[in-house]
């Protein structure tokens, strides 16, 4: 059985949009843009900052699973100019990097 999404995941899927680096980058030096890494779902991040849940927050922050941009991964973003996925959770841009697919949604 498979558990339908709820309304605030479908909401934020729908806000979810692709864009690229270059247009980011006045947001990332306001220190506004999280990381969210492929191995994490872009939406569920989203949906657990969206709802305040702590808990869930703070174990992806201590895995490394969702973070800050670091330097390094900027440059290696302007180097590369990928395409990422993009959604808002007030204040903060949470970002993902595009799968090489182009017909791949947010994980």
């Amino acid at each position: 059985m498979t558990q339908e999404p709820s309304t605030l995941y479908a909401k934020l899927l729908g806000e979810t949009a692709e864009i690229f680096w270059k247009e980011l980058e006045p947001f990332f030096a306001k220190g506004a843009l999280l990381w969210v890494d492929a191995s994490l779902d872009l939406i569920e991040a989203a949906e657990g900052m969206a709802e305040d849940n702590h808990e869930k927050v703070a174990a992806w922050l201590a895995s490394g699973s969702l973070g800050e941009v670091s330097a390094t991964r900027a440059l290696d973003l302007v180097a590369r100019d990928p395409g990422v996925w993009a959604v808002v959770v007030s204040p903060w841009i949470l970002i993902q990097e595009r799968a090489s697919s182009k017909t791949d949604a947010p994980k």
